[in-house]
């Protein structure tokens, strides 16, 4: 391939004698941002969460009763059993910490939260909860059938129900006080088994969304991109991706299981979680377990105790296991107490709304097209430069002067639309990563996104600048070869995908 003898600079200034001037070019850039800008507001769904009117009950809260808060004696000696527990598809390895007091004693099986899930995080007040009368079971979740993005809740429920089962059977179990416990994601899980079975006793929702899971990270994730002070386009990216995703369990309905429950119901709440609307969530339980014909429910809010019941990740928020042990202890005596609800104030300023379904050109099918496009695209300029070095370069005078520059063009446009993919990655990742740990992330959050958002803002210039020197090569007289025409289509129209998806995804609207 003939090589241009002069700079990249003078090729540069070469181009720019090329009829298209630096003015015709600055208002070429501003009115293709003027419509990328535009199409930013006008393709998305919209998605304006209102404010929270909370319920007058729910508006300032009595405090809770000191009988629930009495010192609770853990020190008893216990017994601790390995078992495994035959499942569909699988078997469960559980751990089973009994006191060794005679008699039958109330018992609970630990449901865990999305992830992982084993049986280690419950240690601590299995443990804690067994020293003080109550016989404990935590499990490992099920791998086969639970992932990422397909979960089946009845399938957890299926599991929580069989190790109740185990529980129930034991010779130191009362029958009718074992129940299930629930956090987060097994607060959707719970509430199946108890509607399925009368074999539970009762029912533990520890920080219930009671929304569907859509819903609630969505209310989730602006709550936490308010704490880390994140500019509003940073929530409108994250939103519009959301609304691509396909995953069969984000759109769950709860409400229908907690209807069917008819056992008492203890929720409990903490004030600083930053992962769930809780006051739409004892709003949702207190209406559905009514419509249900339910009354024996209990719903106290922990001053600043988070999504885990701790205090910023660390110990259990005061009152926490007192609140749990008092109450599946006392029953049936506690079921149904004078005040519902009790515990300090919460406060949330927004409904969670749910996040509209995005259009068929926003699926996450036609993303994942138009990414690949994209990347034959660009793949195309390397494969056509090697096909004009195969043949011994472009023989035409105009051709050996005009290609050179306008080749380097595109290797640095492809360059910048892969750096604006991977940042974007980056970044999502970065908030993911900061909505555990906020402290200082503001700044980090700020520069990630002013560097996307310069790199959208630099593909968009490329690409202008880039049509322009072809345009005036070909008015130069540049005839370019068939391996030219595929990497000037190539690069070009895989600059132009990437500039429409990123204004879908509001990286050109304003403010920023």
């Amino acid at each position: 391939m003939i090589e241009a003898d002069d700079s990249d600079g003078r090729a540069i200034g070469e181009l720019s004698g090329m009829r298209v001037g630096r003015g015709v070019v600055g208002v070429a850039a501003g009115l293709v941002m003027v419509v990328l800008a535009a199409l930013g507001y006008v393709l998305p769904p919209p998605f304006d969460p209102s404010p929270l009117v909370p319920d007058p009950a729910f508006r300032t809260l009595p405090a809770q009763p000191a009988d629930e808060l009495r010192p609770v004696p853990a020190a008893a000696s216990i017994t601790v059993e390995e078992v495994t527990v035959p499942a569909r598809g699988t078997d469960l390895r559980a751990t089973v910490r009994a006191p060794r007091a005679p008699g039958r004693h109330p018992a609970m099986v630990f449901v865990q939260g999305a992830g992982p899930g084993l049986r280690e995080e419950f240690t601590e007040q299995a443990e804690w909860l067994a020293r003080a009368g109550i016989v404990t079971l935590v499990y490992d979740k099920r791998t086969v059938g639970y992932d990422f993005r397909h979960r089946d809740f009845g399938l957890l429920a299926d599991d929580a129900l069989r190790m109740l089962a185990v529980l129930r059977g034991r010779p130191d179990v009362d029958p009718g006080r074992a129940g299930l416990w629930g956090v987060s994601e097994g607060s959707w899980v719970v509430p199946i088994a108890a509607s399925r079975s009368a074999d539970v006793g009762f029912a533990v929702l520890v920080s219930a969304p009671n929304v569907s899971p859509l819903r609630q990270v969505s209310w989730a994730l602006g709550e936490q991109l308010d704490r880390l002070r994140a500019p509003s386009g940073v929530r409108e990216l994250l939103i519009r991706a959301m609304s691509a995703v396909d995953m069969n369990f984000l759109r769950h309905d709860g409400v229908p299981a907690l209807r069917g429950v008819r056992r008492p119901v203890l929720a409990l709440y903490g004030t600083r979680d930053p992962s769930i609307p809780f006051v739409e969530s004892s709003q949702t339980l207190t209406r559905a377990l009514a419509e249900g014909g339910d009354p024996a429910y209990t719903i106290r809010y922990l001053a600043g105790a988070d999504h885990g019941m701790r205090v910023d990740g660390g110990p259990f928020a005061a009152g926490y296991l007192e609140t749990l042990a008092n109450w599946v202890t006392g029953l049936p005596g506690t079921a149904e107490p004078e005040v519902p609800v009790a515990g300090a104030t919460p406060v949330q300023r927004y409904e969670a709304s749910d996040v509209p379904t995005a259009p068929w050109y926003a699926s996450g099918t036609v993303l994942g097209f138009t990414l690949f496009l994209a990347a034959v695209g660009y793949v195309a300029g390397p494969v056509a430069a090697l096909a004009i070095r195969l043949r011994g370069g472009d023989g035409a005078a105009a051709g050996a002067r005009l290609w050179p520059p306008i080749r380097r063009r595109f290797r640095r446009m492809a360059q910048t639309g892969v750096g604006l993919l991977v940042s974007v990655a980056a970044f999502i990742t970065l908030l993911v990563l900061f909505s555990v740990n906020q402290a200082g992330a503001w700044p980090a959050v700020l520069a990630g996104w002013l560097v996307v958002r310069a790199l959208a803002l630099l593909m968009l210039l490329q690409e202008v600048t880039a049509t322009a020197a072809v345009v005036s090569a070909l008015r130069e007289g540049w005839q370019p070869s068939r391996p030219q025409y595929v990497a000037v289509a190539g690069v070009l129209g895989s600059t132009g995908l990437l500039l429409v998806a990123a204004a879908y995804y509001g990286l050109f609207a304003f403010p920023w």
